[in-house]
């Protein structure tokens, strides 16, 4: 285990910490400037930066990106690793055992089919994709933290209980951190925390329906924020682009940072 990865084990111990979703080098660069200590990848911001939709990368893809930022950055930068880019707990090994090698100090695995009548990988094998992912870890030498994903209530499966059932597996399967995605109820994510302690909980953060003081008051570890941060960025290009196509004019550059204050940004 580096430097980097400790350092990145170090902060789930105690404390809570946000951990921003940037999607290329510049934006992880300038997180970095801004004092968050750890940064994590966002397979929807990425997957936008090459004109597709969320998930429409490929595993080879997904490893170029992941080497990039990992160099771009002194701090620990955890891997959106969607599902492993397999099925087969062997190939979730395979993939998760190559993503290690790129410098990264962590990575998701989450539990999600893409199949709208089956949302969820049925319980077993869901489990086992976990046990598969923390054995190649194991054999790698890495250290590389290990975050599994429950995704019911961002596929329509949203019980609560079953997000538990899961989470608690993937801790037995030997997760370091649960992520239960979507859940936005305080009292709920209150319930999360508590059954899974002492592993620490991921809690994402897409909306301004909480704050970092409220999340950790009830004990939540870590704070990301997906793609909600390159969505900020779109927002800002769609308002300026849509204005010169529709009516000629140009005003939303007059919001716009300066050119020096992004060059500053950047240092020397």
């Amino acid at each position: 285990m580096n430097d980097v990865v400790a350092r990145f084990h170090e902060l789930h111990r105690s404390g809570c910490f946000v951990i921003p979703n940037p999607w290329d080098a510049g934006s992880a660069r300038l997180l970095e400037s801004l004092g968050f200590k750890a940064l994590a990848t966002t397979s929807s911001g990425f997957a936008w930066t090459l004109g597709r939709r969320d998930h429409g990368v490929t595993l080879d893809e997904m490893l170029a990106h992941l080497r990039a930022l990992s160099a771009a950055v002194r701090i620990p930068v955890s891997a959106d690793f969607e599902g492993g880019f397999a099925v087969a707990p062997e190939e979730v090994a395979r993939n998760v055992a190559a993503a290690a090698r790129t410098g990264i100090a962590g990575l998701s695995i989450e539990d999600s089919t893409s199949d709208p009548d089956n949302p969820l990988f049925d319980f077993e094998l869901a489990v086992e994709r976990i046990r598969a992912a923390r054995r190649a870890i194991d054999a790698s030498g890495s250290g590389v933290l290990l975050t599994a994903r429950s995704e019911g209530f961002v596929v329509g499966r949203p019980d609560l209980d079953e997000t538990i059932r899961r989470l608690r597996a993937y801790s037995d399967a030997g997760a370091d951190c649960l992520y239960g995605i979507g859940i936005r109820d305080l009292d709920a994510l209150s319930a999360v925390v508590q059954a899974v302690a002492p592993k620490p909980i991921n809690v994402y953060v897409g909306s301004a329906f909480t704050t970092v003081a409220e999340l950790a008051r009830i004990g939540v570890r870590r704070i990301s924020v997906g793609g909600a941060l390159a969505r900020a960025a779109w927002t800002g290009f769609f308002r300026a682009a849509r204005e010169i196509a529709g009516q000629g004019t140009f005003s939303a550059f007059a919001e716009a940072v300066t050119g020096t204050e992004i060059n500053d940004a950047f240092g020397k």
